[in-house]
């Protein structure tokens, strides 16, 4: 049996040549740790000689600095695979010396770190990203969208209990390498309805609904009949739930199983701080890649702030799931278990939740959870843990939330500041990358620095719930609508009688006009029109500036404000909407606190329970998360959205997509709903922080070193730490 050489960083392992655990090989200065935790490893049967050149197991990659080599060593400690599995990093029985330098915990980290990324990315920025050009595209509502989004949700509740049972006690990486692979499939298989369906033409003439232009649109035309393409959409969502499930439940554990205690929540917050720079990276690149036509290469008369245009939503999923693939490859390579992790497995000091009939103590055993047979047991165990429990409730409010933001959270903006969807989608990123990036990083960060146990972690959660329920106030103020001539006001200012739609006016009766042609220009009076046709506009041409179409002699446009016959410009009016820089920064807040709690959260989660349950307990709470909060989020959002559109797409009397919408309803519906979550998550960690029943300091193993209030993690003696030593 062979391992490669432990060298003197805690969490960063260099590797020389192969080495047989027959050799009693002496620990380099410091390699040993700390004086309890050499204690509890135990000394080495064979006696302690000095290391000769020729030695292998005396060489190690990365030679030791000054500091290191005054350390004192621990002779005859050596790491011993109690299981006997091959702990080198590669392939089958491939496994070359190189690749053993990415065979320590910050190599994992790196590679989790790059799929976890391509997730967030992919499912969370690319898809939510384009969600208005897909139901342009493909004619969907906004309820049809959201069950889109839950699909992915729908397939992790599918799987989490198989993956985390049998996948906590079995193979970590093979289970994680094959989800990536089945991300990078079902990535693939969301861009496939570009080439499957026939070229997007948008219905717009060379000259698009001039006042007289005759223009005719046969029902034929005005219907795609591609709805039914959201069942392919939704089958790629399935195939990305599936792939991510390993990845959250049993990617969390293998980080934290192969590092100390007090470092798990930082190599956690930069595994989940990756998966939220994902998104953001999605909402950017995504929204580049709309303002590029869907059909690569084709000419086409409109520009990306026509609301007939649609970008090429389709290449980030290639470029995703190609790069899945190629991911998949190394993390199929590892170990169950990196090399020297058992030395933190012993030092771990448990902070378990106490069952007051001692039940806990079943997980204990060191074959529980191998079988089927304790799956009820398992379960039962977790259900009797009140912490745990409200935990994961405290999870799926803040779940709701976030998949409902992040799936509409570009529409809201493009509504309110009357911005395309590209442009809302880049806004929406620049507020997700150091909100949701950095607090998420902080959060654990957080943990680590004031060495916080369970009951303090969640006392930092309740903090951060109750200060985002505060900003989400900042949603009693909205920005007024653009006004729309016909469906905001009337055509003289006036207001809508009854509010019922009235695109015919005087000024416009003799053209002819076409509901089914939605193709908005903006008048000189800043007053925006249904199409240039609903203007009365009868001639066009470009602005040599921006490339825009401008129309002239337009009857319906004031022309109080300028001499001469009335203009128009395509696309939406410029929002000049006042409370913009307010509304900004408060959701920006609320992105903060909201992101800041989740690492602590998931902290808390794993010290509540059992060591042996860890994985398992993961997949329960992803299950309670998505069934209560991922999976009805974006429905309901979705559904309230639709409630607060103004104008529908008119397909021959079909109902399609929503035009616009009434910018007071979405922000009520959007106060209303963040305020029964954030009351929700607050009730829930505030009972959670007052059922959990921490063990007591003398019951938990090496806790000889743990500080006497139980305020800090179990602590090597700093002699044993290199001095640059870092994470």
């Amino acid at each position: 049996m062979a391992m490669p050489q432990n060298s003197t960083r805690e969490n960063g392992f260099c590797f020389a040549q192969p080495l047989d655990f027959s050799c009693p090989c002496p620990g380099p200065g410091g390699a040993g740790g700390s004086d309890g935790g050499s204690a509890a490893l135990g000394k080495g049967t064979g006696p302690s000689a000095a290391p000769s050149p020729s030695d292998s197991c005396a060489q190690p990659l990365c030679a030791p600095g000054p500091a290191e080599e005054e350390t004192p060593s621990q002779e005859g400690l050596k790491y011993v695979s109690a299981d006997g599995e091959d702990l080198a990093c590669g392939w089958g029985g491939f496994t070359p010396g190189c690749l053993q330098l990415c065979n320590t915990s910050k190599g994992v980290l790196f590679f989790l770190c790059a799929a976890s990324f391509l997730q967030g990315m992919t499912v969370n920025g690319f898809i939510n990203t384009v969600i208005t050009s897909i139901e342009r595209r493909f004619d969907l509502r906004s309820y049809q969208s959201g069950l889109i989004a839950s699909s992915y949700d729908i397939a992790a509740c599918v799987c989490l209990t198989f993956v985390s049972y049998f996948g906590g006690n079995g193979h970590k990486p093979r289970w994680l390498g094959w989800g990536v692979l089945l991300m990078g499939l079902g990535s693939l298989l969301f861009a496939l309805p570009h080439f499957t369906t026939g070229r997007y033409e948008a219905r717009s003439a060379a000259q698009p609904g001039l006042c007289g232009a005759n223009l005719s649109l046969p029902c034929g035309q005005a219907a795609s009949g591609l709805s039914g393409y959201r069942f392919v959409f939704m089958l790629g969502q399935f195939l990305h739930g599936v792939g991510a499930t390993p990845l959250y439940t049993l990617g969390v554990t293998y980080l934290d199983e192969n590092v100390k205690t007090s470092y798990s929540p930082v190599y956690i917050a930069v595994f989940y701080t990756a998966a939220i720079l994902g998104p953001a990276a999605g909402y950017l690149v995504g929204g580049m890649f709309l303002n590029i036509y869907t059909e690569i290469g084709r000419e086409i008369d409109i520009a990306p702030e026509n609301t007939l245009w649609v970008g090429a939503w389709w290449i980030g999923f290639l470029g995703a799931g190609a790069a899945s693939l190629l991911i998949s490859i190394p993390i199929l390579g590892y170990p169950q278990r990196l090399p020297g992790s058992q030395r933190y497995i012993i030092m771990r000091v448990s902070e378990a939740h106490q069952l007051k009939d001692g039940s806990h103590k079943k997980a204990s055993d060191p074959d529980f959870g191998k079988t089927v047979k304790d799956l009820p047991r398992s379960v039962l165990l977790l259900l009797k843990n009140p912490t745990f429990i409200f935990l994961c409730l405290a999870g799926a409010t803040e779940a709701t939330l976030i998949a409902g933001m992040s799936t509409f959270g570009p529409k809201f903006l493009e509504s309110q500041f009357s911005l395309s969807a590209s442009e809302a989608a880049t806004f929406f990123g620049y507020l997700v990358v150091p909100a949701g990036g950095g607090g998420t990083f902080l959060g654990g960060f957080l943990v680590n620095k004031f060495k916080l146990r369970c009951s303090g972690i969640i006392k930092l959660c309740l903090l951060c719930t109750v200060s985002s329920l505060l900003a989400i106030f900042i949603f009693f103020i909205h920005c007024p609508n653009m006004p729309m001539a016909g469906v905001t006001q009337m055509y003289d200012g006036s207001a809508l009688p009854g509010g019922h739609l009235n695109l015919s006016a005087a000024c416009n009766a003799q053209c002819g006009c076409l509901q089914e042609i939605y193709s908005p220009v903006c008048g000189t009076d800043d007053i925006m029109y249904y199409s240039p046709c609903h203007a009365g506009c009868k001639k066009v041409s470009e602005n040599l500036r921006n490339g825009k179409k401008v129309y002239h002699d337009c009857s319906c446009v004031d022309k109080a404000l300028l001499p001469g016959p009335g203009k128009a410009e395509a696309g939406k009016c410029t929002s000049s909407c006042a409370k913009k820089p307010l509304l900004l920064c408060f959701m920006f807040v609320v992105i903060l606190f909201t992101f800041l709690s989740s690492i602590p959260a998931l902290t808390a989660t794993l010290r509540c329970v059992s060591d042996r349950q860890r994985s398992f307990a993961l997949g329960i709470q992803w299950i309670v998360v998505r069934t209560l909060g991922g999976i009805p989020g974006p429905i309901a959002f979705g559904s309230m959205i639709d409630k607060s559109c103004l104008l529908w797409q008119d397909q021959c009397g079909e109902q399609g997509s929503c035009y616009v919408y009434q910018n007071s309803s979405m922000s009520r519906y959007t106060l209303v709903a963040g305020l029964v979550y954030k009351v929700l998550g607050t009730t829930f960690f505030v009972v959670a922080g007052l059922l959990y029943k921490p063990p007591a300091p003398e019951s938990a193993p090496g806790s000889s070193d743990a500080s006497a209030n139980g305020t800090s993690d179990l602590q090597e003696h700093k002699a044993s730490l290199p001095a640059e030593e870092d994470i």
